[in-house]
C-alpha cells in the first residue's frame, strides 16, 4: 500500500507472518488487562488481531501508553508478529493462532464511550442506532453489508465499462 499508516490491515496476519515486524491501524474493540500484561483486540474493516503489551518489551513505555486506551479509541501500534501461547489460540478468529507483541503505540485520537457496543446481536433500539448511524456501520455485519454492495456495484459499473457504456448521471441532464 503505497500511503498507508498500516502494512496490514487486521484480519491477513497468520502463523506465516510470525517473526514479522508490522504495523496495524483500527479501533481498540476489546481491552482486558491482566495486570502484568494487557490485551487489546484490535479492529478494522478487514478483521481483528489481537495484539499484547509486555512492560518488560521495549522499556514498557508501549505498555504505560496502554493502560489509558479505552474502547472505539483509533490506533497505531508496531509490533512483532508471533504465535499465541499455547492453549491460547481463538479458533473464533482467522487470525487466532497469532498475536502481535507491541512496541510502539500510537493513539491518534480519543473517543467518549459509544451509545452502544459496536458489535453484532447488540441489544439497542433502531432509533440509536440510525441517530449514531456512522458508528452502526463500523459493526461487522453493517461493513459486511457495504463492502458487498460496493463490489458488487464495482462489477456492474466494470462490466457495463467493458462493454462502452457510458455512464452518465441522472442530475447531469437537468437544467442548471
Amino acid at each position: 500500500m503505497a500511503h498507508s499508516m498500516h502494512t496490514h490491515t487486521c484480519g491477513e496476519l497468520r502463523t506465516e507472518n510470525i517473526g514479522q515486524t508490522v504495523t496495524l491501524t483500527g479501533w481498540v474493540w476489546h481491552r482486558r488487562d491482566h495486570g502484568g500484561l494487557i490485551f487489546v483486540d484490535l479492529r478494522d474493516r478487514d478483521g481483528v488481531t489481537q495484539v499484547s503489551f509486555d512492560p518488560e518489551h521495549s522499556g514498557g513505555t508501549a505498555f504505560h501508553a496502554a493502560e489509558t486506551i479505552r474502547s472505539e479509541w483509533p490506533i497505531k501500534v508496531t509490533g512483532t508478529v508471533r504465535e499465541r501461547p499455547e492453549g491460547q489460540d481463538n479458533e473464533k478468529l482467522v487470525t487466532g493462532h497469532i498475536e502481535v507483541l507491541v512496541s510502539e503505540l500510537e493513539v491518534l485520537n480519543t473517543s467518549v464511550t459509544p451509545p452502544f457496543q459496536i458489535e453484532d446481536h447488540i441489544d439497542c433500539s433502531e432509533d440509536v442506532r440510525l441517530r449514531y448511524r456512522y458508528l452502526d456501520i463500523r459493526r461487522p455485519k453493517m461493513a459486511a453489508n457495504l463492502k458487498l454492495r460496493s463490489d458488487f456495484t464495482f462489477a456492474i459499473r466494470q462490466a457495463l465499462h467493458n462493454r462502452e457504456f457510458t455512464e452518465v448521471e441522472t442530475p447531469a441532464l437537468f437544467k442548471s
